[in-house]
């Protein structure tokens, strides 16, 4: 898995011990050209990786916008969000971009209401469900220094190669 951990061109999303991942990212004041241009590589490196979430913080910069495209859902840029409002509980395996092929299983809430801004500064709000609802708190953790290995059951972590799992890696 040594490889994996290697940051480059290729390979852009920052691993683990790097300490900007522990660090709370700051809000952003004004929706402009630059948060648009790093929203689209965000998106760009999500795709890439095979990921279904991405927080700025995982490309090194720490503004709180974060990308997520669960299975069946398009692609959607969240800056500033806040979850508002949280129900129920759900466990389900969740792996990491910058812990590449460390898988676990993660109480969240199954339904959340969030709001942010959009790329254009317009702004929104989404009930959410499901993967959609883990995505996103998982994102938000991000921004606030905490990774899911701070709240996985430490009894089913596990190592699998990230190519040659099925699961969703956030």
């Amino acid at each position: 898995y040594k490889y994996l951990y290697v940051r480059n061109a290729e390979r852009p999303v920052v691993k683990i011990p790097d300490p900007v991942l522990r660090q709370v990212a700051s809000p952003v004041t004004k929706v402009g050209a630059g948060e648009s241009k790093l929203i689209d590589e965000m998106l760009r490196v999500m795709k890439k990786a095979n990921g279904i979430g991405l927080a700025a913080p995982q490309l090194g910069v720490l503004k709180r916008i974060i990308t997520i495209a669960p299975h069946g859902m398009p692609p959607l840029a969240l800056v500033n969000p806040k979850i508002t409002e949280r129900e129920g509980s759900t466990i389900a395996q969740e792996g990491c971009l910058s812990i590449p092929g460390l898988y676990g299983d993660v109480e969240r809430n199954l339904k959340i209401v969030v709001e942010g801004f959009d790329r254009r500064g317009k702004a929104i709000a989404f009930e959410m469900e499901g993967m959609p609802a883990r995505v996103v708190q998982h994102e938000v953790d991000h921004l606030e220094g905490v990774l899911f290995i701070d709240k996985v059951d430490v009894a089913t972590l596990h190592w699998m190669h990230p190519e040659s799992s099925d699961d969703d890696v956030e």
